[in-house]
């Protein structure tokens, strides 16, 4: 399994996890809706998504990968929702947190990138 911090110091990883805030969420949940604001992001602890366009499941992702980080990084709308699968342990982040991680760790904002390039060409 890869992860959104593969590749990173521990103490980049601790500022990057100390920059969110801890929540779980219940199975059935959406922390994200399709054509909303890009307002947060979070980083899968545990878990599974369903990330779905147009209410159709497109992909599934679990424990480090990273969910609304394309919307925030190219100030666009949510282009998916997304829905818990099983119970969720995530790191919540807000659009200026993320913003902020970016700047002050620029290879956060490569991984950033680099995932939702990796996602887009898969869909």
């Amino acid at each position: 399994m890869t992860s959104i911090l593969d590749g990173f110091t521990d103490i980049e990883i601790s500022r990057i996890k100390a920059a969110g805030t801890e929540v779980t969420l219940p199975e059935g949940w959406s922390p994200i809706s399709e054509r909303t604001p890009a307002d947060k992001a979070y980083i899968i602890v545990d878990g599974e998504v369903s990330v779905r366009k147009g209410g159709q499941e497109i992909a599934r992702l679990g424990a480090g990968e990273i969910i609304g980080e394309a919307a925030i990084v190219n100030h666009t709308l949510r282009t998916a929702s997304i829905v818990a699968v099983t119970p969720l342990k995530l790191i919540h982040y807000t659009a200026e947190a993320v913003e902020q991680l970016v700047t002050e760790i620029p290879a956060f904002g490569d991984a950033l990138r680099n995932a939702h390039a990796e996602r887009a060409s898969e869909s």
